[in-house]
């Protein structure tokens, strides 16, 4: 992803570095169609929700995890908005709608980015976002983002539940996620099942905006991610500096289709004092 890099270089001299987030207040959408969209797909400036649950994020928790695609006031947000901007470009060229997220290996901070790149693309005024977590092992995403979780994906598996009854908006209002509040065993085995087949061809089929980015797990770590993948159109692999050895981007790189990678981002490489970029 070299043109990343030399973006980003170049763009940093035309921003502050801002070491605080500022506090960004989110208002509710006023509750109405249980898919997120009130008045159709071509009308997504005005999207409220019934079924599923609206929340309303903690900021205190947002800037402890280092989530900032929501807060255009922090400088950090630009490089995601970068990072949007390059993969929405290549989904398009090849009417892609789903992304796949992974690493090499554990502590990648491939969650984070999945957060966070969705939370760009759902400012975009022609996209919608929807995040999933199937990181089934190690779901983190309901936790990073302070969700309560109350219902969740594992409802949903399990039959009690119908899918907007486990879908929450984060009180942004183009984006949706799907997160998993307890780690599922048989993970590889339930990532293969026809009923995530399904949900996937739903999720796919709904509306022709949303993107749709499924949080998976690492590809060294275990089978799951490469029982799901011929389902998802295309692939983002997260490189974490000096974490993942050559060998094991190689073998990365061996386990995913060529004309399916988007690109490969290097994450957690430092720039100055407590910044990153991507």
């Amino acid at each position: 992803m070299e043109r990343i890099k030399q973006a980003i270089e170049k763009d940093r001299s035309h921003y502050p570095r801002n070491d605080r987030l500022k506090s960004t207040t989110y208002r509710d959408p006023v509750p109405q169609n249980a898919w997120g969209h009130s008045q159709g797909d071509t009308d997504i400036d005005n999207i409220n929700y019934t079924h599923s649950q609206v929340i309303t994020l903690d900021e205190a928790i947002l800037k402890k995890n280092r989530i900032v695609a929501h807060n255009k006031q922090d400088a950090m947000s630009m490089h995601f908005d970068l990072l949007r901007t390059l993969v929405l470009q290549k989904m398009e060229e090849k009417g892609w709608k789903t992304l796949a997220i992974t690493s090499p290996t554990p502590e990648s901070g491939k969650t984070l980015l999945s957060i966070n790149l969705a939370m760009s693309i759902a400012q975009q005024p022609n996209r919608t976002a929807m995040l999933v977590d199937f990181d089934l092992r190690r779901p983190k995403i309901g936790t990073y983002l302070g969700l309560p979780m109350e219902h969740s994906l594992n409802d949903y598996l399990d039959g009690n539940l119908s899918l907007p009854q486990v879908l929450i908006n984060p009180g942004m209002p183009r984006l949706v996620v799907l997160p998993t509040k307890n780690p599922i065993r048989n993970s590889s085995e339930t990532l293969s099942t026809k009923k995530i087949s399904d949900l996937i061809k739903e999720l796919r089929s709904r509306y022709e905006s949303r993107i749709i980015i499924f949080d998976l797990p690492p590809l060294l770590a275990t089978d799951d991610s490469i029982a799901l993948l011929p389902q998802i159109d295309c692939t983002l692999l997260v490189v974490a500096n000096g974490m993942s050895t050559k060998q094991e981007i190689d073998d990365s790189l061996h386990l995913l289709p060529a004309e399916n990678l988007v690109g490969t981002v290097l994450n957690k490489a430092e720039i100055g004092a407590n910044s990153y970029y991507y």
